[in-house]
C-alpha cells in the first residue's frame, strides 16, 4: 500500500456509519459523528457508488428499487450494514464491560476513521487509547480532524504504522503504553485476509504485548464459506467483490476447533458468537431487512 494511500474501506465503514446514524431506527450502533469526517462531495459520490454496488451484490432486490436512495438503504442493510455496525457495536459494549473489570487501555488495530475518543468521553475518562493504522489513512484522518477543529484528547495516541516495516511491539514502544496495564484490543476487518498462520502469529504477538486477563477482539469467517457448496450467496458475492477488488478473503477458521488453536497462542476463548447469536443479539424483531451475515463470527478471547 502506497504510504499516502487512504484506505477505502475505512471510509466506506465510516460512511456505512454515518448512513444509519442517519437513517435507521432503532440504531444497531449510534456513530453520530461519523457524518462530519465526509464533505458533500464525498457523501455525494459514496451515495451513488454504493447504491450502484447493489446490482452487483443483490441484483433482484435492486430490480425492485426505483431511485439511488432506496438502492443505497437496501445495500445498506443487505451487505454492509450488517457486518460494519454489529462489530462496532459488539466491541464497543465489549470494552465498556471490560473498563469495569479494570481495563485501562484501549488499541484499536485498523482505527480507520472511528470517532470513539470523541464520541463517548464517558469511557474516555478510564482510558488511554492508540489508534494505529497504516499511515496515508491516518493521516488523512488527522487532516480531516485539524478541519473540524476537534481537538485531540490527551489520553489518545494515533501511532502510524507500516507493517511491513514495523511491528506492533515496536510501534507502541514509543508511545506511552504500559504492559503491566490491563488491556483490551480491537482487530476488525482484518483476519480474512491474511493467510491462517499470519493471524496465529499476530494474536500470539498481541498475547505478549498485555498481561493475564487483558482482552481481544476479532471477527472471522468460518471455514465452510470457502467450500463453494456450502458458501451463502452473500458471502460468495461479497468474497468476489475483495476478489475483484485485488483483495482476496483467504482465510476462515473452524469454531468448534478455535478454542483449542487459541489455547496454543496463550489465548483463553470467552466468547465465540455465530450468525444465530448475532442475529438474536442485535437484530431480533427488526423488520426493515437487517439481518445478521451468514458464516461471519465474532470472538472474544482473553490472555491466559
Amino acid at each position: 500500500m502506497d504510504p499516502e494511500q487512504v484506505s477505502t474501506s475505512a471510509r466506506i465503514a465510516a460512511f456505512v456509519r454515518a448512513h444509519h446514524a442517519t437513517h435507521d431506527d432503532p440504531k444497531i450502533f449510534d456513530d453520530h459523528l461519523a457524518i462530519q469526517l465526509f464533505s458533500d462531495d464525498d457523501l455525494a459520490m459514496f451515495s451513488s457508488n454504493l447504491a450502484r454496488a447493489l446490482q452487483f451484490f443483490d441484483p433482484e432486490r435492486a430490480a425492485q428499487c426505483p431511485d439511488q436512495a432506496s438502492a443505497l438503504a437496501a445495500f445498506m442493510r443487505a451487505q454492509s450494514g450488517p457486518i460494519t455496525l454489529t462489530r462496532a457495536r459488539y466491541a464497543e459494549d465489549a470494552l465498556q464491560a471490560a473498563i469495569g473489570q479494570g481495563v485501562r487501555q484501549y488499541v484499536i488495530l485498523g482505527a480507520g476513521l472511528d470517532t470513539f475518543i470523541f464520541r463517548r468521553p464517558d469511557l474516555m475518562a478510564h482510558l488511554h487509547v492508540f489508534e494505529i493504522d497504516h499511515p496515508g489513512t491516518q493521516g488523512f484522518k488527522r487532516r480531516r480532524l485539524a478541519e473540524l477543529g476537534w481537538p485531540i484528547p490527551a489520553n489518545a495516541h494515533f501511532l502510524p504504522v507500516d507493517f511491513t516495516r514495523q511491528g506492533l511491539p515496536e510501534a507502541l514502544a514509543s508511545t506511552g503504553y504500559e504492559r503491566a496495564a490491563l488491556t483490551f484490543i480491537s482487530w476488525l476487518g482484518v483476519t480474512y485476509y491474511l493467510a491462517r498462520e499470519v493471524v496465529f502469529d499476530v494474536l500470539r504477538a498481541m498475547a505478549g504485548l498485555a498481561p493475564e486477563g487483558s482482552a481481544i477482539i476479532f471477527d472471522y469467517l468460518d471455514a465452510d464459506a470457502f467450500v463453494s457448496e456450502h458458501t451463502a450467496t452473500r458471502v460468495a458475492r461479497m468474497q468476489e467483490a475483495t476478489r475483484r477488488a485485488g483483495e482476496p478473503m483467504i482465510t476462515g477458521f473452524e469454531p468448534a476447533t478455535l478454542a483449542v488453536d487459541l489455547a496454543s497462542l496463550g489465548l483463553r476463548l470467552v466468547e465465540n458468537l455465530s450468525p444465530a447469536d448475532l442475529e438474536a443479539r442485535y437484530f431480533a424483531g427488526r423488520t426493515d431487512g437487517f439481518h445478521a451475515f451468514e458464516q461471519i463470527h465474532f470472538a472474544r478471547v482473553e490472555v491466559a
